[in-house]
This record gives structure tokens, sequence and C-alpha cells, in this order.
């Protein structure tokens, strides 16, 4: 096992992080560093950005159009851009139903929707989760009704994240209900958001914030060339995309960033008359969880390592969501404890030179990270997929 980069591989990160540092808006870098709000804008000119030169597709094959990475270049890619302080690139188009489409999808379907998607131009939400089927995901009841050259949709999704930006969203809808298991009786579609009978509803959080979305769908017709795979067999869909899914949720770079951020933070407030970095139980606090990230970031090189020699990662890359996860919510946490009653529910609007950026949004941010424990499968659900595809229990 070599888990040290070549050569090659560092000239990559180098001419990554130039070219980054030369085109990454420094006011969107400044929100993003600070936990200001990003507006679709902010987010839409960096995808943009990214689409000219060809890398918002970073995981694509070259014969989609994509650069044509192996699996290290892509990890330091998304490592650069994140220690530069560049927005997640919102993944429900080029993460998740690209690969999908480049998978599953027919010909004509990979010549419609990918160049949207390359480009920045068309945005994507995932229409998964309804009351009642978050990870029981199998248990959905939204029905897709085949009626001549059109599907009939009709139900809910709830827990729609940026629903509302969203130009199409990609939906499994029940096309059968008579299967005996049911994974089976499952379909694949990709809706257009302006379609008759679409209603998008606003699910406000704690913040006052509009991320999340209930989407209601009666009597949408679909086009039957937007089934992508076979009909009733939506669930091989499902589970190939749920793995792009859980390999981009670490967030390794991102909790990097930010820790340094706490860490520099933290040397300047005083407790008890010296710096709270020097509180021993506060330091052990600090200290645990970055042993906790470097230990997450060999464990990925290991799967980096695997990738190179040709051999994809298993079930046990549940690993990188579960304990990635877990970091990003012990980070929210003692940022919260370093920042103490100053930790402020919004940034003031206007604010000036000196505002403290760093308590701005702390508590907010801190009940939205309560999420990623909770989204693309449980970890709860990872564990026991490791359990029983992994250790055999």
């Amino acid at each position: 096992m070599d888990l040290a980069f070549t050569p090659e591989e560092l000239a990559f990160r180098e001419q990554t992080r130039a070219w980054v540092r030369d085109n990454l808006p420094k006011d969107i870098s400044e929100k993003v560093r600070n936990s200001i709000h990003l507006t679709r804008d902010d987010m839409q000119r960096w995808a943009k950005i990214l689409g000219q030169k060809g890398w918002l597709g970073w995981g694509w094959p070259k014969q989609f159009g994509g650069p044509g990475w192996n699996a290290v270049q892509k990890h330091l890619f998304e490592e650069e851009l994140a220690l530069a302080g560049a927005p997640r690139i919102v993944p429900f188009g080029p993460v998740m139903v690209a690969p999908v489409i480049m998978a599953f999808g027919t010909p004509e379907q990979q010549k419609r929707f990918l160049p949207g998607i390359a480009s920045g131009e068309v945005w994507w939400s995932q229409g998964y989760s309804e009351p009642g089927s978050g990870s029981d995901l199998a248990s959905l009841k939204t029905r897709a009704e085949r009626r001549g050259d059109k599907y009939v949709v009709n139900g809910q999704k709830t827990w729609t994240t940026l629903g509302h930006m969203a130009d199409w969203i990609f939906c499994l809808v029940r096309t059968d209900s008579a299967s005996e298991r049911r994974q089976e009786g499952i379909s694949f579609l990709l809706i257009d958001m302006r379609s008759k009978g679409i209603t998008v509803r606003p699910l406000i959080l704690m913040d006052g914030g509009h991320e999340v979305n209930e989407v209601f769908f009666d009597d949408v017709e679909v086009p039957v060339e937007n089934l992508v795979h076979d009909e009733n067999k939506g669930w091989t869909v499902a589970k190939f995309l749920l793995g792009h899914e859980r390999m981009n949720t670490a967030r390794i770079g991102t909790s990097k960033r930010e820790l340094e951020r706490l860490k520099a933070y933290a040397q300047t407030q005083q407790a008890n008359g010296k710096p709270l970095l020097d509180d021993v139980r506060f330091r052990d606090r600090v200290s645990r969880l970055e042993i906790e990230l470097t230990a997450l970031e060999i464990t990925n090189l290991r799967f980096l390592d695997q990738l190179r020699g040709g051999r994809p990662p298993g079930a046990e890359v549940s690993m990188l969501k579960i304990k990635g996860t877990e970091i990003q919510q012990g980070l929210t946490e003692l940022m919260l404890q370093a920042a103490g009653p100053a930790a402020q529910a919004i940034a003031p609007v206007g604010a000036d030179d000196g505002f403290d950026a760093f308590t701005a949004a702390l508590a907010p941010r801190y009940c939205n990270y309560r999420k990623t424990t909770i989204y693309a499968g449980s970890n709860e659900i990872q564990r026991n997929i490791i359990a029983k595809q992994v250790l055999g229990l």
C-alpha cells in the first residue's frame, strides 16, 4: 500500500491550486470562509466558471466531456477547492444524476441532459425522501402511472434540498404496486420542474433559512423518454446513485479548513486569563478531533490507493460517510463552545470591518449540521451495511 502522492500527482495539486487561486471570486470565497449565506447567483457563478474550464464535471470520463481524471486527481481537486474556500459544488447534477445518465441513460438522454449539467446552466434537485420514507426509501409511495407515451405522477417528496432553485428533479416513483418486494416496482424519472401540477412549498429551518422544501406532484405528465433504465428497475439506479452520494459526504478538505479556522480563533480568545487553546480540556477535545480527521484522511487515502490499483472499494466506504459527518458535527460543536455567548443567530446586514466574522451564523450552522449524519442514508443504516456486508454479521 502506497499512501504517498507521486511527483506527478503533487504537480497536479500545484497546478490546480494556482488555477483556483486565480479564478475563484474573492467575494464568494469570503462568504464561504465566514459562513455567510450563498445566493443562487453566487453558487451558479462559480459553477459556470468551473464549467468553462471543463471542471464542473470533474469526475466525468473524457467521452462525456469531463477531464478524465483518476481517483487521486479527483480527490486532490476536491481538497484544493475546499482549502481555498470555494463553495461546495451542488452535487445533484454533476455528482449524482450525471453518472446515472452516463451509466443507464440512452444516447439521446446523454446528449440532451449532460451538456447543461457540465456548463452549470441547468440545476437539478433530488426527489427521494418522502413523509415516512427516508432511510427506508423502498417504502416510497409517489406513484407514476403509464398512460400511452406519458407517465402521470402523483405524490409528495420532502426535504428536497434547493428544490426551489432547480430546473429539473430526478425522482424515484412507484410504477408497480403489486411487486412482492418493495424494492421492485420502482422507476427512475427525470422531471421538468416547470411542469404543470408541481408545487414547491418551503420548509423554513430554525434559523429562518430556506434550504429544503416539500414538492407536490398532482397529475404531472412526464414523457416516457424521461425514464432512465428499465421500468420497475429503478432500485438498481438508486443504489448506484447512493454510492456516489456517500463518497461525496466525508468532505475532508472542508473539515481541515474549518479546523484551522477554529484553532486560530481559539488562540485569540481568553479563558481564565490565557488563550482558550491553552485550556487543557478544550485543547484535548480539539486534539482528539484532529486525530480523528487525520485517521479519516489516511483511510480515504487507502481507498484511493485501491482505486489507483483498479480495485473499487466496497461497502466499507460507508466508514467515510459515518466518520466524516461526525467530524463535521464535532467541529460545529467546538466552534460554538469557543464563541460562547458571542455566537450570533445571523450575520448583520452591512456589517463593518469590526464585525467578528467567526461568530456570525455559528448557531444556525451548528443546527444545520445536525442533518449530516442523516442524509445519504443515516449513519445507523451505514453501520448496518458495514456489519452485514463487510463483517458478515
